[in-house]
């Protein structure tokens, strides 16, 4: 838990330098994604780089590779419910998510992990406590994580199109 709770405080800290990942292409965002999902709660700047790249790279290729990074950093919620170290208070947001989970977890992940938020941090720490197969955790969250980071890295490339035209008239 101390180690997840450094590492998510060393990469908010470290926002200035996640810059030097656009340098790196695709590889780049498979890091920058990978670090931002490492954290938990606290957000990090990953899917910018996504939508960055998308302008200037394949976006279906920088979608697959943010998707990868995002899913094995978001491997540090699950191991922290797995591991029975996650205490987490019951606040709303987390009745909420548990409700969810209980009902139809699988769904629960592929949702939240579409969407940018901060309660699949939750989600994945309550997948943990559950035991739920790592490989189900794994592909559900990739999935979702392709959707998300294809459709960030699609619209950074309809973008650059759309800054052209308004500059062209």
């Amino acid at each position: 838990m101390l180690v997840i709770l450094g590492l998510t405080v060393t990469i908010t800290l470290s926002r200035d330098k996640m810059q030097d990942f656009a340098t790196l292409g695709y590889a780049g965002a498979f890091l920058a994604m990978l670090l931002s999902n490492a954290t938990l709660i606290l957000p990090a700047p990953g899917l910018i780089f996504v939508f960055a790249l998308g302008s200037s790279l394949h976006p279906g290729l920088v979608g697959i590779c943010g998707a990868l990074g995002a899913t094995l950093g978001e491997f540090t919620g699950y191991m922290t419910g797995y591991s029975g170290l996650a205490a987490l208070q019951t606040t709303a947001p987390v009745r909420r998510v548990k409700r969810w989970m209980d009902r139809n977890g699988t769904l629960t992940i592929l949702t939240l992990s579409i969407v940018p938020n901060p309660l699949f941090d939750l989600a994945g720490i309550m997948a943990g406590t559950s035991h739920m197969p790592v490989w189900r955790f794994f592909s559900i969250t990739f999935a979702g994580k392709s959707i998300q980071s294809t459709s960030i890295a699609l619209a950074g490339a309809l973008s650059l199109d759309w800054v052209k035209s308004c500059l062209a008239h």
